[in-house]
């Protein structure tokens, strides 16, 4: 089913590009101070909030903006940004193609935990002595990028590791997180991600996921577990719920309707899973965030 929740590409002087930089002075002049509608990217998108008052909804969860705050959104993502203030900050945007094309492996992005298949990062929150250091590589970037080096993305793919690895330190990581455990299960953990975000919708056992990975269920859990903080049976259910949430708001479709979108021959089950999640039935959410989130 197509989604009716509007996607944008990754554009500059209305051209496809792999990576762009622009301000949030410039985002705002170009809407007007007006938020902008729910909506969902193609590529990573990392927000530099220096001086800025207002709200950023991500996937249904609502975040402050305030200054010394980064904000890092993985492809396909919903969100929306609300400003209530002149703001001033960076935006960084890249894709696949130019982590391939500038030799970052998926590994160094995945490995940082700051960007999430199916589930968000909460804002960093940055210190004032790394927060200039991570004003200065994004200034390097945008001197780059807004330049004519012909070496100008090998600087910028440099100082965007530099930004990265500077950041890490601020993401919030489980306690029960265990670096061996990280570094041994990495490889079923990204497995298992791209598995979830290919079959949530048909796949809804821990294992069905064990059996394509051939390991036992048991094995899956504690791996996920130990590199994530949450179980397999828990990213599952999560990744379920924030399609229901993204179809329940961006549809018309019915709360049978979506259970049945969603795998659920059952429409009771559905709704069960969901309040289990949430603390809500779906119709309570539906009508909440349209509200309060929707038509502010």
């Amino acid at each position: 089913m197509e989604s009716p929740i509007p996607s944008q590409e990754l554009m500059h002087n209305n051209e496809k590009v792999f990576f762009a930089f622009r301000t949030m002075e410039e985002n705002h002049t170009r809407t007007g101070g007006k938020p902008d509608i729910p909506h969902r990217h193609d590529f990573y998108t990392i927000l530099l909030v220096k001086n800025a008052q207002g709200r950023h909804i991500i996937d249904y969860v609502e975040y402050p903006i305030t200054p010394g705050t980064v904000f890092l959104l993985n492809p396909g993502q919903i969100h929306q940004i609300i400003i209530e203030s002149e703001p001033s900050g960076d935006i960084i945007m890249f894709n696949d193609e130019f982590l391939h094309f500038n030799f970052i492996r998926a590994e160094f992005i995945s490995n940082l935990g700051l960007f999430s298949l199916g589930t968000t990062v909460p804002p960093l929150q940055i210190e004032a002595e790394a927060m200039e250091k991570i004003m200065n590589y994004s200034n390097e970037i945008k001197t780059a990028f807004t330049g004519s080096n012909p070496y100008r993305f090998d600087i910028i793919s440099s100082y965007l590791k530099l930004f990265l690895i500077e950041c890490s330190q601020f993401a919030v990581h489980s306690k029960e997180e265990n670096p061996q455990a990280i570094e041994s299960g990495r490889a079923i953990v990204k497995v298992f991600k791209e598995l979830l975000e290919q079959n949530f919708a048909q796949w809804h056992r821990v294992n069905t996921y064990a059996r394509q990975l051939n390991i036992t269920p048991d094995y899956l859990n504690n791996v996920i577990k130990s590199s994530i903080g949450k179980s397999a049976k828990e990213l599952i259910t999560q990744r379920i719920v924030l399609e229901a949430k993204r179809l329940g708001l961006h549809s018309d479709l019915s709360s049978k309707e979506i259970a049945f979108s969603l795998g659920f021959d059952d429409p009771s089950h559905f709704s069960k899973l969901f309040k289990n999640e949430t603390g809500q039935s779906f119709t309570e959410f539906k009508n909440i965030l349209e509200k309060s989130l929707l038509n502010k």
